[in-house]
């Protein structure tokens, strides 16, 4: 590497030489792969005979780095699981990376060189991308924006308009983790502790319910965690989505910080988990699929679709009940 400058400079982004050689020395030897090409503005793609799924996404997470992850891995991981839990298989990404004057360049590259062992790991190849530099004070260090292509299958139907009365919710692990890491990482309230984000692909846990015939509709809890995808449920289905406080997965450190702090972790963001709805039948077969996975060992059913008043509805551990509002504030800001 060749770079002399140690820290982002607007020059940087004004597409000259130091420009030229941000990209050559830092995203394309990181990101390196056939189809990447940094001197073209458009890239020609092989895609394989099924419907395309394309999704974009936006990442804005202080710090950049968390226990369990940082920016770069989170999205990775953020747009491969929006293309999995619309039961496609991830392909390719494109990366626009907004950079702050002022941000270390190693820093820089520690993250991009996550994000391309996340990618690996995710089965993407990052296939084209824009870099800006803003000025100092204009951004949060790093600001990354990505699209996603993959493919799926054209007969697999999957969404809220197949979601039916009697069907069951389904989380693929303990949810709040992300949350509360990005959280601890801040240290803004003098805490610390070992809860780290569950930052992955969940592609894996997606793929293993793809031809489950009960299969109805798959999302990933991220902002506003397990109560908002509850919500959306209910507002498509004009339902009551009944979720079982004991059934729902909650790390022991993660209920501590919770309830010091006065947050809910059924409003806090997951990276690496799947909510599945799942008709009666295919409920204890999509359970039994995802414990068998490393990824899933923690997985439950933790609700049901019931008549009655639309919203989402708590049946607490002391057996009573209570609505759960849909989220006004952030809790968190900038988690993803």
């Amino acid at each position: 590497m060749t770079m002399r400058d140690t820290h982002i400079l607007l020059a940087h982004g004004n597409g000259g030489r130091r420009m030229r050689e941000l990209i050559d020395e830092v995203f394309a030897r990181h990101l390196a792969n056939p189809w990447l090409d940094t001197h073209v503005d458009a890239v020609t793609l092989p895609i394989q005979g099924n419907e395309i799924v394309i999704t974009t996404d936006g990442f804005t997470v202080q710090p950049l780095e968390f226990p369990g992850g940082d920016i770069g891995s989170l999205a990775v991981h953020g747009t491969v699981n929006d293309l999995a839990v619309a039961g496609a298989t991830p392909l390719y990404l494109s990366l626009n990376a907004f950079i702050e004057e002022g941000l270390a360049i190693e820093q820089l590259e520690r993250i991009v060189a996550s994000l391309a062992q996340a990618a690996q790991q995710a089965g993407v190849q990052v296939v084209t991308g824009d870099t800006k530099v803003v000025r100092r004070g204009e951004g949060g260090g790093l600001y990354l924006a990505t699209t996603g292509v993959g493919t799926r299958d054209p007969q697999l139907r999957l969404g809220l308009d197949r979601v039916r009365l009697g069907d069951v919710v389904l989380v693929s692990g303990p949810v709040g983790d992300h949350g509360i890491a990005v959280m601890l990482a801040r240290e803004e309230f003098g805490l610390r502790g070992d809860v780290a984000s569950d930052s992955a692909s969940v592609f894996p846990l997606c793929r293993a319910l793809l031809d489950l015939p009960g299969l109805r509709f798959m999302r990933d809890p991220t902002r506003g965690g397990l109560v908002t995808v509850a919500h959306d449920i209910a507002a498509a289905t004009q339902a009551q989505v009944r979720l079982d406080e004991l059934q729902i997965p909650v790390r022991d450190p993660v209920r501590s910080v919770c309830e010091m702090l006065g947050y809910d972790p059924l409003y806090l963001a997951c990276e690496g988990r799947a909510v599945a709805v799942v008709s009666p039948g295919s409920a204890q077969e999509a359970l039994a699929r995802w414990r068998g996975m490393p990824q899933g060992g923690q997985a439950a059913i933790v609700g049901t679709l019931v008549s009655g008043r639309t919203g989402v509805v708590l049946a607490t551990e002391l057996g009573g009940e209570r609505m759960l509002d849909e989220l006004e504030d952030e809790p968190l800001p900038r988690i993803c």
